[in-house]
């Protein structure tokens, strides 16, 4: 079964590997892994990938100056995981995270966390997985049991895992990634089995269902092998009998490199590096046909043939794209004009609102690309680039390694599939501010425009009427608030981060102070684009409370609101006691434009408290000889 069709073949994986084999640089040998953990691949090529990766990966420096983020993450399983961890790792390259690994001995996921695991402590894991599979710890009922039965014995397995997702969180203050459970027996009563609550097959659906909902109420995340299993994903090579009786092995060594792409995407989404921007050609694309050659009504699209239905339907899937959250951008080789008047077309999914950023000329995409990424102010690691011309996919690839470029496959009406199939977009959270994420990136090109026709920044400031909402992070805020610390690397002070307990946690401590900040203006609501968590330490003088965390939205810098947000914290501490703020500045590849930000702002240097990050500084901001700061927005403090 070939695997990570979206990514492009290599003309020639195996001679390229054995080329990589003789550098001796570390530093370039890891970078040479990170290249060719992006084409497809193979169990044993995934393996010398790894190999090669971690020969190469020694110094934390090495790691950040790939743009990768590190991330230490413990598997505690109930079958066989040995064969997967490089696949896990590779995947993680091709996901730009630094993966260390940690493997619980084999079945004993209940001692590592409810014994004190001295190995498991000494790794301090920043994730748990819990790769768990039907056979383990088996609900042990009689075919005749009544629902009642069978609803108390998924309450206890239920209550069982919530026990350890707890301990996990208590002990190692780490985010949960839960396995789903795939069902290993054969049908006993066939259509008729979902009719008998104790079916084994019954049962496993149902424990899968009850793990879902007892998730999402703790803030777990899931691996949902059983969903992917039942979409036909890993092919028969789950839960095979042949590999389970020799060796306990629930995922063949062939499917390694899909299930390790699949934990892989999780991983990144939980520190934010999901993608954020779908980026699409026009041409053959969202159409067929070139609309320059042969007009509007003459480009097929919709209702009458299939492949009009296949363009429409591949439209109709990046519009719910756009609905839950996914910007929507357009870089085509075409007349401006033209390319916007196709939008008109009245088969046409996608409106021309819908996308928050529109290049269409004949220079050079990959030039394009950048311009739009600095339209939406977002990274090219935050673009994926769809083009059916399989040129212009190399080129892009080549000028732009930062964008996700999907291979597509030759019918269109396979492009949904494929785009999904990538995980390009892997969510760990939805909230109501992810509905109107386009037309914010959208709002905010009109505010770009509004700054370039302005004859003076006061004059421009003013006239955005902006207002500033601040709340306590509550329920209501919590989700978008996590989603927020976990995604912002540029204008985020510490690069803290956090699962939805942690945050409920850190919130609702004593003496802590929570702050989520709201803007909207006269081009519309921004959503929640700001927080703020202080607290206090012990390594701080009394009086003094530590700004854990301090992150905004690079879509709203230039505007004062960090000025404004000074105010609020100020405020907010004096009312809870405090006689000083002391503020964290942590150095990382990525937020080097926070550097003086609190110099900026009026703090003075302070000495290192014990314990702190080597290279971090401390500043410190004394509360009775706080004045207001100015600035042109309207603060409404709840």
């Amino acid at each position: 079964m070939e695997q990570l069709l979206w990514l492009p073949p290599h003309p020639g994986l195996g001679e390229a590997l054995s080329d990589a084999k003789r550098i001796t640089d570390p530093a370039e040998r890891l970078a040479r892994a990170l290249t060719l953990s992006g084409y497809r691949r193979d169990f044993t090529q995934t393996a010398r990938i790894d190999r090669l990766a971690t020969e190469g990966q020694g110094e934390p420096a090495q790691t950040a100056t790939l743009g990768l983020t590190s991330l230490r993450v413990a598997v505690l399983s109930s079958h066989t995981v040995d064969h997967l961890l490089p696949a896990v790792r590779v995947a993680g390259l091709g996901r730009r995270l630094a993966l260390s690994l940690y493997v619980a001995p084999y079945g004993l996921y209940r001692q590592a966390l409810l014994s004190d695991d001295r190995a498991l402590a000494d790794f301090a894991p920043q994730v748990v997985v819990l790769a768990l599979d039907a056979r383990d710890a088996p609900l042990q009922l009689p075919l005749d049991a009544s629902e009642a039965e069978v609803v108390a014995a998924i309450d206890d397995r239920v209550g069982e895992l919530r026990q350890l997702w707890r301990r996990a969180r208590e002990r190692h203050a780490a985010q949960i990634i839960q396995q789903t459970l795939v069902p290993v027996d054969p049908p006993l009563f066939g259509s008729f089995e979902a009719h008998v609550p104790a079916s084994p097959f019954a049962l496993t659906q149902r424990l899968n269902d009850a793990i879902r909902q007892a998730a999402a109420a703790d803030g777990v995340l899931l691996l949902d092998l059983a969903w992917h299993a039942a979409q036909g994903s890993y092919g028969a090579g789950l839960a095979d009998p042949v590999r389970w009786h020799q060796a306990k092995q629930l995922v063949s060594p062939e499917l390694a490199p899909l299930y390790g792409d699949h934990l892989a995407r999780i991983l990144a989404a939980g520190v934010g590096l999901s993608r954020k921007c779908l980026v699409l050609d026009l041409d053959n694309t969202l159409w067929g046909g070139v609309v320059g050659d042969d007009g509007i009504d003459g480009i097929r699209l919709g209702q009458g043939s299939a492949t009009g239905e296949a363009f429409l339907a591949f439209q109709h899937y990046a519009a719910l794209l756009a609905r839950r959250g996914i910007i929507l951008a357009v870089c085509s080789k075409n007349d401006h004009a033209v390319a916007e008047a196709a939008f008109g077309h009245p088969e046409m999914a996608i409106a021309r609102a819908d996308i928050a950023a529109f290049v269409a000329n004949w220079d050079d995409k990959a030039g394009n690309l950048r311009r739009i990424a600095a339209m939406l102010d977002i990274g090219l690691d935050a673009l994926v680039f769809v083009d059916d011309n399989p040129a212009e996919r190399d080129i892009v690839r080549r000028e732009l390694p930062q964008v996700a470029v999907p291979e597509l496959p030759d019918d269109v009406a396979d492009y949904p599939a494929r785009v999904a199939a990538a995980g390009y977009f892997e969510a760990v959270s939805f909230t109501a501010d992810d509905l109107g994420r386009g037309r914010s990136y959208a709002a905010n090109a009109e505010r770009k425009a509004a700054l370039s026709q302005a004859t003076d920044m006061e004059g421009y400031l003013r006239g955005l009427e902006m207002r500033l909402e601040i709340s306590r992070i509550g329920e209501a805020e919590r989700a978008r608030a996590t989603q927020l610390i976990n995604k912002t690397n540029q204008f985020n002070l510490t690069t803290r981060r956090y699962s939805e307990a942690e945050v409920e946690r850190l919130a609702n401590a004593p003496g802590s102070l929570a702050l989520a900040l709201r803007l909207k203006d006269k081009f519309g609501d921004n959503g929640l684009i700001g927080v703020l968590l202080a607290r206090p330490d012990p390594a701080l003088e009394p009086g003094e409370v530590l700004i854990d965390s301090w992150l905004m939205s690079c879509r709203v810098l230039g505007r004062q609101v960090e000025d404004a947000a000074l105010d609020v914290l100020a405020r907010a501490a004096q009312a809870a006691g405090y006689r000083a703020l002391v503020g964290e500045y942590r150095p990382t590849a990525r937020n080097g434009m926070v550097a003086e930000h609190y110099p900026r702002l009026g703090f003075g240097q302070r000495p290192t408290p014990a314990g702190a990050t080597a290279d971090a500084t401390f500043w410190r901001y004394r509360l009775d000889t706080h004045q207001p700061t100015s600035h042109f927005i309207e603060v409404k403090d709840a």
